[in-house]
């Protein structure tokens, strides 16, 4: 028998449903999907050490469990003593089965880590259905051995979303497990 994530079990079974019932979608095919998940590592301590991207890298893809790309810059800026085509970041982008992979393990093991958690902000709506969660510690993530880790990072997860509103993406995400605060 093949593997199938949780969320997309869950999706087809009582997402779908009760977006329909609350939504008053007249078909399946205008329920809103996840269409990926993009997480992204900022590393602007990079222009003076280059094995930071190698670390960012190593650690998204152990994350992920799909290879990671550092990320270049597009212009020069004197303030931040960055050239063009320097290293700045790394980044992944999860589609299908390893997006929802990702997303059980996000709301089921490494959320649930973070100290003192109440939930997540729901002011990370752009306007268009996609969701920014920025998270300040990697360590949340069971796949990262403490002991490895060189600095502590932070990273930013987008949801990209089929959703035409915010309020359609939050219920979205709401129903696959996203704990968002209590306003």
């Amino acid at each position: 028998m093949e593997y199938i994530a949780r969320p997309i079990v869950a999706y087809k079974e009582k997402i779908v449903p009760a977006m329909m019932e609350e939504f008053g979608y007249k078909s399946v095919m205008q329920v809103p999907r996840l269409e990926k998940i993009v997480i992204s590592q900022g590393l602007g301590d990079a222009t003076a050490d280059k094995k930071i991207i190698d670390y960012a890298v190593e650690e998204l893809t152990n994350i992920t469990g799909q290879k990671a790309v550092g990320t270049i810059s597009k212009k020069d800026e004197a303030a931040f003593k960055l050239r063009k085509g320097m290293p700045v970041g790394a980044k992944v982008t999860l589609r299908a089965t390893r997006m929802y992979e990702f997303l059980d393990r996000l709301t089921s093991s490494a959320l649930p880590r973070i100290r003192d958690f109440s939930g997540i902000k729901a002011e990370g709506f752009d306007g268009r259905g996609n969701y920014n969660l920025g998270i300040t510690e990697q360590i949340i993530f069971p796949e990262i051995v403490i002991d490895k880790v060189k600095k502590i990072q932070g990273m930013d997860i987008t949801f990209v979303t089929t959703a035409k509103t915010d309020k359609e993406a939050k219920a979205l995400l709401t129903h696959f497990g996203l704990p968002f605060k209590k306003n």
